[in-house]
């Protein structure tokens, strides 16, 4: 006998599969419609605007979430909200995205009638290509007709998966039209994991005279006061040319123990340490350190190979999130 667990499963498993055939399905409908809403967005001047009524609706909030953290400036407006002067967000210069898998959700009758009356830019997204949202549309992205993973062809299911995969489909084209990189992310998502991982080298070192440097000459008794005063516990050693040589930890002066104070930096030093650019991701960072089992690491500029810019401490990662 089947228990309460297996229907459950039985259950997942056949509403998973078929909104992954609905998706499939998606995939291979899609014509230049598409290219057309990516084109039509990448000329807009102003805002996309997206909307749509309940379930439709709360899928139009992430889409424009999506937008606006890639790349595209976006908002949502609720369509009842619209008519009570929220029409107002809605201006020449944008495009709008309304959302709905009938095409005939009475909410949208106002904010569809100022995207006419005012010549802006209309995508509709609907199942019934027929539909009142769809015959006014200046762009149609239609969605396959196909039945809801419910069961009984009345809960959003299918339909609004479709919405999604279609809204994050957009998003993605229009990130790479526009060459969106990592570092415009990070700019977007400055909070969070997310944002610490993104974050480079350069916002979390320490520069100018925080930075542990001696010469190579500098006896032992004035590198340890560096060490001591600067508080990394390593200190750096340079050249003629203040190009890195060498790096003296805790680990150098053990080794030297004996005699240490009669030594001068280079002497001591452990040479060719391991060192990282300043445009490096500081998760990169944190990295190198946990598998060289090291606390700090100084960041060179590329375009001089070996000149310190600055250092960084496994504790400046960690207080950014990462770690």
């Amino acid at each position: 006998m089947p228990t309460d667990l297996d229907r459950a499963r039985a259950t997942a498993a056949r509403v998973i599969r078929e909104e992954a055939q609905a998706l499939s399905t998606l995939a291979g409908t899609l014509d230049g419609g598409f290219a057309q809403a990516v084109g039509t967005i990448l000329e807009a001047r102003g805002r996309v605007i997206v909307s749509g009524m309940g379930k439709s609706g709360h899928v139009a909030r992430k889409i424009a979430a999506t937008f606006a953290s890639t790349g595209t400036p976006a908002h949502f407006v609720h369509p009842a909200e619209a008519s009570h002067g929220d029409l107002g967000m809605m201006l020449r210069g944008d495009v709008v995205m309304v959302l709905s898998n009938s095409g005939e959700t009475p909410e949208l009758a106002d904010l569809v009638s100022h995207t006419r009356r005012f010549g802006i830019p209309l995508i509709g997204v609907a199942a019934r290509a027929e539909s009142s949202l769809m015959r006014q549309a200046d762009i149609r992205l239609p969605l396959p007709f196909l039945p809801e993973a419910c069961g009984i062809g009345v809960v959003p299911t299918t339909s609004t998966t479709m919405m999604l995969a279609l809204g994050d489909a957009l998003a993605i084209a229009l990130m790479e039209a526009r060459d969106f990189t990592p570092e415009h992310f990070r700019t977007f998502h400055p909070g969070g994991r997310l944002g610490a991982r993104l974050t480079k080298v350069s916002a979390l070192m320490h520069t100018g005279e925080a930075v542990p440097l001696v010469a190579g000459d500098t006896p032992m008794t004035e590198a340890l006061l560096v060490i001591s005063h600067k508080g990394f516990g390593v200190v750096g050693v340079t050249d003629d040319g203040s190009r890195l040589t060498g790096i003296i930890t805790d680990g150098d002066l053990r080794r030297h123990m004996e005699g240490l104070l009669s030594h001068k930096a280079d002497e001591v030093m452990t040479r060719a340490p391991r060192t990282i650019g300043p445009d490096a991701l500081a998760e990169e960072a944190v990295a190198v350190m946990n598998d060289r089992r090291i606390t700090c690491l100084f960041v060179v500029d590329p375009g001089a190979p070996g000149v310190v810019q600055g250092i960084l401490h496994i504790h400046d990662c960690l207080r950014a999130g990462l770690g």
